[in-house]
This record gives C-alpha cells, sequence and structure tokens, in this order.
C-alpha cells in the first residue's frame, strides 16, 4: 500500500503515465524546449506521491552510489531514515567492488560513504622472515604503500606487531568477499578487512571485541591531540571530517590554521 491508501501499482503508473490528449502541433516544440514540469519528478508536482511508499523508495535508492544516497538523506525525514539503513549504506559501499557482505559496524556513519579501494585492505598474519619488502612483492603493491597503510617509520616496526594490514592492488580479490571492519591498534585507521586465510580473531581488534575498539579509539583520539595540541572536543570534531584518518585530520587542522592567519593579516 502507499502511502494514503493508493496500492502501489497505482503509484508508479502515476510516474510513468504519458501526458494526456498530446497536440501533434506543438509536440516537436516541446520537445526541442525539453522536459516540462509534468514530466520532471521532483517534490513539486503529483509524481511525487509515489516517492513516500517506503518499499518503492527502497527499490530506487539502492542503486543509488554513496554520495547521491547521501543528498537523498537530506530532501525529508522519510527518506533520510530509509537512506540511513544499515542495508543502504552497506549495498552502495559494496557495489563497486562487488563484495558479498561486509560484518562490523564503523565508529561512524561517514566511513560508508567513500567506497574507495584504499577503505579495504588485506590482513596478513606475520611469520618469521616476512619482511616489509617481500610483502609488497608478494601482494604486488609499493614498499612505502605497505608502510603508509600501517602507520609505520621504519621497516623495524614489523617486529612489533602479529600481523600487518596490506593494500589491496587486485580488485577482483573483493568480488564475492566477506570483509569485516576493524580498528587496527597499530596503523590507527578503520578499514574492512579481507582475510584471504581464515577469520579475524579478538586479538586483531575485529569490533566484536569492544574493549580492544574502544581503547584503539582512545590511542588514535590522545595521538592526535597531541600532535595539534588540542582539547579533545576540537581532536574529536577533525577526526569526524576526516573519516577517522589521523594524517588527514591533521592535514585540515593545519590548513584551517593557515587560514586564520590569512584572515588576521587583513
Amino acid at each position: 500500500m502507499g502511502c494514503c491508501g493508493e496500492d502501489e501499482d497505482d503509484l508508479l503508473r502515476t510516474l510513468v503515465s504519458p501526458i494526456p490528449n498530446p497536440n501533434p502541433e506543438t509536440l516537436e516544440i516541446s520537445t526541442a524546449a525539453g522536459p516540462s514540469s509534468d514530466e520532471v519528478l521532483s517534490p513539486m508536482n503529483s509524481n511525487f506521491s509515489a516517492l513516500v511508499s517506503r518499499d518503492l523508495l527502497r527499490a530506487i535508492l539502492e542503486i543509488l552510489p554513496p554520495a547521491d544516497l547521501a543528498r537523498a538523506a537530506c530532501v525529508c525525514r522519510l527518506w533520510r531514515a530509509v537512506a540511513s539503513e544499515r542495508e543502504m549504506l552497506e549495498g552502495a559501499f559494496r557495489a563497486p567492488w562487488k563484495v558479498k557482505q561486509v560484518l562490523g559496524e564503523p565508529s561512524s556513519p561517514a566511513f560508508w560513504r567513500h567506497p574507495a579501494l584504499d577503505r579495504f585492505a588485506i590482513s596478513h598474519r606475520l611469520r618469521r622472515g616476512d619482511t616489509v619488502a617481500s610483502l609488497a612483492l608478494k601482494y604486488s603493491v609499493q614498499v612505502m604503500d605497505v608502510k603508509r597503510l600501517n602507520n609505520m617509520m621504519s621497516d623495524h616496526g614489523i617486529y612489533s606487531r602479529e600481523r600487518l594490514l596490506v593494500p589491496i592492488s587486485k580488485p577482483e580479490l573483493l568480488h564475492n568477499s566477506t570483509c569485516y571492519i576493524e580498528l587496527d591498534v597499530h596503523a590507527k585507521r578503520e578499514v574492512a578487512v579481507l582475510y584471504l586465510e581464515g577469520g579475524p580473531d579478538q586479538k586483531a581488534g575485529y569490533l566484536g571485541n569492544r574493549a580492544i575498539t574502544d581503547r584503539a579509539r582512545r590511542t588514535i583520539l590522545d595521538s592526535v591531540k597531541r600532535s595539534m595540541q588540542v582539547d579533545d572536543g576540537t581532536a574529536e570534531y577533525y577526526l569526524s571530517v576526516s573519516d577517522g584518518d589521523p594524517r588527514a585530520a591533521m592535514l585540515q587542522f593545519s590548513e584551517d590554521l593557515r587560514w586564520e592567519q590569512r584572515m588576521r593579516g587583513l
């Protein structure tokens, strides 16, 4: 049923119904001038009534990419409620890479908005003899990319860890896969982790272990706060607008400081 007792089939017919009794003499002019307001789907005409049916609205929104889904959430309360559903957000995040499912809850809904390939990483459990260079060669990635993802200043950082996150260079690895949202304690970033062998355990920082997750968030917050020399609230704000990425948070903070200095100089 629709919003006012109408059947959804009737609402769909309203959406696609043609303009009644078109005038052949003015058809060419109308076509050249573009679609009339009656042909445009917007809140300003009667066709919009079809889009207050949750099931129909969900069927439309689920084909949108994350950026457009975020815009749709700004239309009205109903659209926001549907566009903010976990299933909807996850589906838009998975679709570009054909991921089967993503388990776990991110620390912020902003995580879902950017389904770039760097949001995913491979979990490699370290074994004797592993080096950053050997892992980069094995997974066909750059050494610096591995270090950057794991927040490592040098190759020696590998010896204090049980695993490393490895960037994904081949998107086909994600096809029909299951990924786990994790906030890595050492890397100090939240990613969707792909396990090529086995699955997550409690030591890895999987979100099922709440204590590890909270401790990791606090570690990241303290690190950003010390680097910026600000209070908790300011550090939390810049982490939120940078989707939890400490480096991006500090870059944004630096840009804001430069802007303030320029304004004072005017």
